[in-house]
C-alpha cells in the first residue's frame, strides 16, 4: 500500500465514521424511546466484549486455537461464579496462563 493510498484509506474511514455518527444524532428521539431500542441498546455492549474476549482467547492467526489462554478464561469464569473480587479474578486468570505456558 502507498503512503497516498493509505491517506485516502484513513481520510475516507473519518468521513464514514463521522457520517454514521451524525446518522445517529438525525434519529428521532421518538425513535429512541421503544422499550425494544433501549433493551437492545442496552446489550449491545455486553454482546460485543463477548466477542472481544471469544477472539482474543481462541483466535492465533488465521485459525483457532485452545491454548493456555482458554484455561485462564475457564478459571475467570469459575472465578466470577463464585463471586470472588475481580482482581482476584484477573490475576488468577493471569497466572493459571502463565503456568500451563511455562509446562509446555
Amino acid at each position: 500500500m502507498t503512503p497516498g493510498t493509505a491517506w485516502v484509506a484513513v481520510l475516507a474511514t473519518s468521513a464514514g465514521c463521522y457520517l454514521l455518527k451524525l446518522a445517529g444524532l438525525s434519529v428521532p428521539e421518538r425513535a429512541l424511546d421503544s422499550p425494544r431500542v433501549r433493551a437492545v441498546g442496552a446489550l449491545i455492549p455486553v454482546a460485543l466484549l463477548a466477542a472481544l474476549a471469544a477472539v482474543q482467547t481462541f483466535a492465533s492467526g488465521r485459525g483457532l486455537a485452545v491454548d493456555a489462554r482458554a484455561a485462564g478464561l475457564a478459571f475467570a469464569f469459575v472465578a466470577l461464579l463464585a463471586r470472588l473480587p475481580f482482581l482476584v479474578v484477573v490475576v488468577g486468570a493471569a497466572a493459571v496462563a502463565a503456568a500451563l505456558r511455562s509446562l509446555a
